[in-house]
């Protein structure tokens, strides 16, 4: 079983930039696929990126080319960079694997606001 921990998230303006991470209590190694979701109270939690062992990554079109997806597997952390950010990317941003497994817990997410 695997525990996450999100952190990094804040409060920014629109345009700007931010990086979150995501360390996890166990290997990452073995999750060939590892994403990066975000959920807003009312709706379902929402893959944006996701990131191979290998280091490729996919990114969901509504963030394409403003979102970036690495992975580090020796420490067992993944990271968002985030730029260009708008006020609808506010949102609880949490990573998990791609798909989620049952036996992993998610994290309390990292909320990011975009506001002026």
């Amino acid at each position: 079983q695997v525990q996450f921990v999100e952190s990094g998230g804040g409060l920014v303006q629109p345009g700007g930039s931010m990086r979150l991470s995501c360390t996890a209590s166990g290997s990452i190694f073995d999750m060939y696929y590892m994403g990066w979701y975000r959920q807003v109270p009312g709706k379902p939690r929402e893959l944006v990126a996701i990131v191979t062992r290998a280091g490729t990554t996919t990114i969901v079109d509504s963030v394409k080319g403003r979102f970036a997806a690495s992975r580090d597997n020796a420490k067992n952390t993944l990271f968002l960079e985030m730029k260009n950010l708008l006020e609808e990317d506010t949102a609880v941003y949490y990573c998990n694997s791609s798909p989620p497994k049952p036996e992993n817990t998610w994290g309390q997410g990292t909320q990011v606001t975009v506001s002026s």
